[in-house]
C-alpha cells in the first residue's frame, strides 16, 4: 500500500475525530474506538448509564459521515417488523409491498436494546452479520456502510432481556463513556449554555469516502507473527479452566479486522502488537463467560483479560 494513501486516511479521520469532539468532550479514546468499529464494519455495545452522552455519540458519528441516522427504542412491545419492515397488501395492483424499517439507515441507534424481547433482538442477527434482511423469503440489501450502535444500562435488570451469546457475538466492541471529569463537565456547561453544538455539526465525510476508508483499512498488512498472537489469545480464553465459554472465531476475526482498523487510525500501514493488546479488552469482555465457581472466587473478566495479555509470548516483528 503507498504510504501516501495511509497518510491522507489519517488526516480525513483526525478530521473526523476533531469534529465529533466538538459534541463529545473529554472522550478521544471512545471516539477513536468507535471509528475503529466503524472502519472494520462492526458495531458497537454502548453499557453505560443513563445521561453521560450515549445518544450524542452516535449522533454527531452519523452528522460527520453524512449518513442517514435512524433510532429504534427498544421496548418490550416492538415487533421484530417495527426493526425490519413488513410486507403490505396493495389493494391496487394486487401485490404485496414492502415497507422498509428503521433498519434501513448508515447509522442505527438501538436504544436500550436489552429492554425489548429476544425474538425482536434476533431481527438484528441477519442485519449485523449479512447487512440484509429477509422478509416474506425476499432478502433486500442494508444501506453501506451500515453501522449499529447498541445501548443498554447495567444498573437496571427488572424488565430486561440478557442479549443471547448470539447477539453479544455480534457486536466488534464493548465501549463505555464513564462521568466526565469537572474541567470537563465545566467545558460542557460552557458549550451547551447556547446552541447545542451537535445542531450545526457538518459532514466531513462523505459515505462514499467512509466506503473508502474501510477498503483500505482492509488492506493494512498484517505479519504472520501477529496473527499467531492474535490465535493464541483466543484460543487461550478457550482452554482456561475458568473460562466456560471462550472467545468464538468470528471474535479472533473482530479482533484482526479491528487491528487494521486501529492501525489506520494511527496513522500506519501495519499492524504492531500494541494495536491488538489496546483492543482485546473492549473485544474479549462481551465474549466470554467464566464459570460460576471462578465468579464465587472473585474473578472477573477484566482480570482474566488482564492475565493472559501478561502471559500470553508477544511476537517480535
Amino acid at each position: 500500500m503507498a504510504m501516501v494513501k495511509v497518510d491522507h486516511s489519517r488526516e480525513v479521520i483526525e478530521n473526523l475525530i476533531d469534529n465529533i469532539e466538538k459534541v463529545l468532550i473529554g472522550k478521544r479514546h471512545v471516539i477513536e474506538m468507535s471509528i475503529v468499529a466503524l472502519l472494520a464494519r462492526g458495531h458497537i455495545l454502548l453499557e453505560d448509564v443513563p445521561g453521560v452522552g450515549k445518544t450524542m455519540l452516535v449522533r454527531s458519528l452519523a452528522r460527520s459521515i453524512g449518513g442517514e441516522f435512524k433510532r429504534i427504542q427498544f421496548t418490550p412491545d416492538l415487533l421484530p417488523t417495527d426493526v425490519t419492515g413488513v410486507s403490505i397488501f396493495n389493494q391496487r395492483s394486487l401485490e404485496f409491498e414492502f415497507r422498509p424499517g428503521p433498519i434501513f439507515a448508515h447509522v442505527i441507534l438501538a436504544d436500550e436494546i436489552n429492554r425489548t424481547s429476544p425474538k425482536t433482538q434476533s431481527a438484528l442477527l441477519e442485519a449485523m452479520e449479512e447487512h440484509s434482511v429477509t422478509i416474506d423469503g425476499t432478502t433486500y440489501p442494508l444501506n453501506q456502510p451500515f453501522f449499529v450502535m447498541a445501548t443498554q444500562n447495567p444498573l437496571e435488570y427488572e424488565g430486561t432481556f440478557p442479549l443471547p451469546e448470539a447477539q453479544l457475538d455480534r457486536f466488534l466492541l464493548q465501549l463505555q463513556l464513564g462521568y466526565p471529569t469537572p474541567e470537563q463537565e465545566l467545558t460542557m456547561l460552557t458549550r451547551l449554555s447556547g446552541q447545542h453544538p451537535i445542531e450545526s455539526l457538518e459532514p466531513i465525510v462523505s459515505v462514499e469516502e467512509l466506503i473508502q476508508l474501510q477498503q483500505t483499512a482492509a488492506l493494512i498488512q498484517v505479519s504472520e507473527g501477529i496473527k499467531e498472537y492474535v490465535i493464541r489469545l483466543c484460543q487461550r480464553t478457550r482452554q482456561h479452566s475458568n473460562v466456560y465459554l471462550g472467545v468464538s472465531p468470528r471474535g479472533t476475526f473482530a479482533l484482526y479486522r479491528a487491528a487494521q482498523a486501529l492501525a489506520l487510525v494511527r496513522g500506519r500501514d501495519y499492524v504492531i502488537p500494541d494495536d491488538v493488546k489496546e483492543l482485546t479488552p473492549f473485544i474479549f469482555k462481551h465474549r466470554i463467560i467464566l464459570k460460576p465457581e471462578a465468579r464465587l472466587d472473585g474473578m472477573t473478566t477484566e482480570r482474566l483479560v488482564e492475565g493472559l495479555l501478561a502471559d500470553t509470548r508477544v511476537p517480535m516483528n
